[in-house]
């Protein structure tokens, strides 16, 4: 990188460079990691991360990411472990401490507690031969590639890799222990994330607020029932199952001797409809696609269990 280099230029080459060194670590990624896997999935406390510096910004969020993933995690900060907070750590726990050089010196008091109470110790470091990769259970090694600050020396290719190698392993412990989309939500109830991944059942209709008409009921009990209800629409309803359903278009359409006429005679029928479980993501894409403001829910075999409002959706924060 030169000073003749756009600001454009100067990017590319910074995120070749990363890149560059994202795929040796791919390649170069040893079966270790897999004994790594195993020994954290055996934790019966948490997974302490650990580092100083820019290496601390990368363990905090390691941990933070093991911890909305299925495994309990705690960033400690090294400095602090110091003045007391080794009491963190305990035996039930598993150590990853992160040090580029492997020789940071505020991370010796963290080894020398992992050594002194049998606490498994997973080093992440670029160098094999450092104080910590010598003293750890386990040593994920990073790759000897070139920092891409314009001195070489700025962290930057190495935190690089090592927030990669600690998202490979929160997935990988998340695809072990079977984590799904379900247990994710549990961990992010808020936030437009977790109402991302709110199901329509959570947000739905129940029981006597939903407007329901039988076949043979007179346009006049009809229109006081989607009035009363206020969704603009109603279910037509035959033993517990969805038939048809009567929106505003289909008043309007049917104006001509409309209250002469029953709710069957005007429904339309086999409408869209969603299961409760699905995710109200998906019910306002249905009902966006179809331009409709309401979608009633129904269980494998038909049975009505709920209408979900546009609205509904609008106030969970999922748009």
């Amino acid at each position: 990188m030169t000073a003749s280099q756009t600001p454009t230029e100067i990017a590319r080459e910074v995120l070749r460079i990363e890149a560059e060194a994202l795929n040796t670590l791919r390649d170069g990624l040893p079966e270790r990691f897999d004994q790594v896997i195993i020994e954290l999935l055996q934790v019966r406390g948490r997974v302490i991360v650990s580092g100083m510096g820019k290496s601390g910004h990368i363990a905090a969020k390691i941990a933070a990411t093991m911890a909305s993933t299925g495994t309990p995690a705690q960033y400690v900060h090294p400095g602090e472990a110091s003045h007391g907070d080794l009491g963190m750590i305990t035996d039930q726990d598993a150590v990853i401490l992160i040090s580029n050089s492997g020789e940071t010196r505020e991370l010796a008091d963290i080894i020398a507690h992992t050594r002194r109470f049998a606490i498994p110790l997973v080093a992440i470091t670029k160098k094999a031969d450092s104080t910590l990769a010598q003293q750890a259970d386990h040593l994920l090694e990073l790759p000897n590639a070139p920092e891409a600050c314009a001195i070489g020396m700025a962290p930057t290719t190495s935190t690089t890799c090592t927030l990669a190698l600690g998202d490979a392993l929160a997935v990988a412990m998340m695809r072990m222990r079977g984590f799904e989309r379900e247990n994710f939500m549990a961990f992010h109830p808020g936030g437009t994330l977790g109402a991302q991944l709110l199901k329509v059942s959570s947000v739905m209709h129940r029981g006597d607020a939903l407007p329901v008409v039988a076949a043979n009921t007179n346009m006049g009990e009809t229109l006081l029932e989607m009035t009363a209800k206020g969704f603009g629409v109603a279910a037509l309803v035959e033993n517990g199952m969805l038939r048809g359903v009567i929106t505003d278009g289909d008043l309007r359409r049917n104006l001509d001797q409309l209250m002469s006429r029953t709710a069957g005679e005007i429904a339309t029928y086999n409408p869209r409809s969603i299961s409760p479980d699905a995710l109200l993501s998906e019910a306002l894409g249905v009902m966006n696609t179809h331009k409709i403001s309401a979608l009633f829910a129904v269980d494998d075999a038909g049975q009505l269990q709920g209408l979900v409002h546009i609205h509904d959706a609008l106030r969970a924060g999922v748009a």
